[in-house]
């Protein structure tokens, strides 16, 4: 234990408190919780969409900018894993259980209560995918690509410690390493520990709903208990193997469950319907992206409201699940070029979600499109996609397949998730003590159960949105510190390019 720093012992102690008044007052808890998330959202919804709006721009621009050239590290460094297992790992660690869990259900939700179309109606469908589109798409990306892109630069290039507040050292100097440099990387653990308590309680209720489908188990707050305490054991021996064994060899398990899910629902379902609506989603999807960027309802109750039960829970969870998915993609992705990074991070992913919400989406909606199962959308959230494979061929071996897969993810999102608290906490150590995995790991199993018991996912969405806001704001000077970093580290390099011209000439 030392290497823990006094931002573990504040993070341990606030995590427990709260842990210990959500198991002891669950009630009160949610309704706190709920205040606050609702004044955010009512409030400061505009200022969530153009935060990340100002992310996807930034990021577009580092792409065609002559910072493009830079590399995350020193000159002769290279990448450490291939391009298949640094997709893999971004996959796993940026979108997995939510992707699973949302996958059939969120374009269903749209389609049954549209914010504009007539509910259930063929415009619906149409807008219901597009919805789904932006909100996993390169938005999302941008969020992750923004504090990634910073963590990986400042500390493969200026071997500055892996911690958020490293990244502050352009615009703040030596104060990130007092009280404000503490306070930023508190925040980060905070928003890192309920973005990831999210993901690990709709995993843990989607299991449970799975598991509901194919066996007489209800799917109750006891059984979600139950999941949540199995698969803790799991990913804290997996955790316990270390980054390169035990991450490494579920990212690429999952991207394989994942595509053999993908070729089968295809093969087993309306295959050209499938391909068709991604094709035209896609197009609708980037003719309409600069206004959803946008837009927030303001003269329309009903759609402003959508807005914020969609658009902005999304955008805060992303944001709070940044921390840890950024300081692990920054983790695997030493040695690449910036360009090459950017590119990699806000593209392939975010087409590959589109896909995916293509093809279970998709699936779900030509069910109801065409009469064959119109009970989708009476479904309960989490067991959206296991009533879609219901009338499939081979219908409980997809049931099957997709709760190995939410499994799997559960286990690699909370194993990243520990690796990355354990980071944010050792003063950005490439590796944490065991000792401090294990904490963070029973912390956000923990953490995970109390907002279940206190309002399932209700509960889940509003401490997504309540610990995202401070983080946005730290997200924002990010970019502004990148920004000056990258200004200075291109004038040397022009210098020094200039320098060896000169030279070279004069000789």
């Amino acid at each position: 234990m030392k290497k823990v720093t006094s931002v573990f012992w504040i993070s341990l102690a606030i995590s427990a408190i709260f842990v210990l008044w959500g198991a002891f007052a669950p009630t009160h808890l949610g309704e706190v919780s709920s205040d606050i998330q609702g004044f955010l959202t009512s409030k400061f919804g505009w200022f969530y969409l153009l935060s990340v709006t100002v992310f996807l721009v930034f990021s577009i621009y580092l792409i065609f900018s002559p910072y493009g050239k830079i590399r995350l590290g020193k000159p002769d460094d290279r990448p450490e894993y291939n391009k298949v297992t640094w997709f893999a790992m971004l996959f796993s660690a940026g979108m997995g259980i939510g992707l699973v869990f949302w996958g059939s259900a969120e374009p269903l939700a749209h389609f049954a209560t549209p914010p504009q179309a007539e509910p259930e109606s063929v415009e619906a469908a149409r807008d219901a995918l597009r919805y789904s589109f932006f909100h996993w798409g390169f938005h999302t990306w941008a969020i992750y690509t923004v504090i990634a892109l910073g963590i990986a630069y400042f500390k493969f290039r200026r071997g500055a410690p892996g911690v958020i507040s490293a990244t502050f050292k352009p615009i703040l100097g030596d104060r990130v390493y007092g009280p404000i440099g503490k306070t930023i990387d508190v925040i980060a653990v905070f928003a890192t520990i309920f973005g990831v308590a999210t993901s690990l309680g709709l995993g843990a209720s989607q299991i449970g709903g799975g598991l509901a489908f194919i066996t007489d188990i209800e799917n109750n707050i006891s059984t979600q208990f139950v999941i949540i305490a199995i698969v803790t054991v799991l990913f804290m021996i997996s955790a316990w193997t270390g980054l390169s064994k035990g991450i490494k060899y579920l990212s690429n398990t999952n991207i394989v469950l994942a595509l053999g899910l993908i070729l089968l629902t295809i093969i087993l379902g309306p295959s050209v319907f499938i391909m068709d609506i991604f094709s035209s989603t896609l197009g609708s999807y980037f003719q309409n992206l600069p206004i959803q960027s946008f837009q927030m309802a303001p003269l329309t109750s009903d759609y402003n409201e959508w807005i914020q039960g969609w658009t902005v829970f999304y955008w805060a969870w992303f944001i709070a699940w940044s921390p840890f998915v950024g300081t692990f993609i920054a983790r695997v992705s030493k040695g690449r070029t910036i360009r090459e990074f950017v590119t990699g991070v806000l593209l392939v992913p975010s087409l590959f979600s589109m896909f995916w919400f293509a093809v279970f989406g998709g699936s779900s909606l030509k069910q109801e499109l065409d009469g064959v199962n119109t009970g989708l959308t009476d479904l309960a959230t989490e067991s959206a996609l296991f009533g879609t494979f219901e009338s499939f061929p081979f219908g409980i071996v997809l049931t099957i397949i997709a709760i190995v897969l939410i499994s799997t993810f559960f286990i690699t999102s909370a194993d990243s998730a520990t690796f990355v608290l354990g980071m944010q906490t050792t003063n950005g150590s490439l590796n944490p003590p065991n000792v401090v995995k294990l904490s963070w790991g029973v912390i956000q199993a923990a953490t995970a159960g109390v907002l279940l018991y206190s309002g399932g996912l209700g509960a889940l969405q509003t401490a997504s949105i309540v610990s995202a806001f401070p983080f946005t704001i730290i997200l924002l000077m990010m970019v502004w510190s990148l920004s000056v970093a990258l200004k200075e580290d291109h004038q040397k390099m022009q210098y020094q390019q200039e320098s060896k011209e000169s030279y070279q000439q004069s000789s």
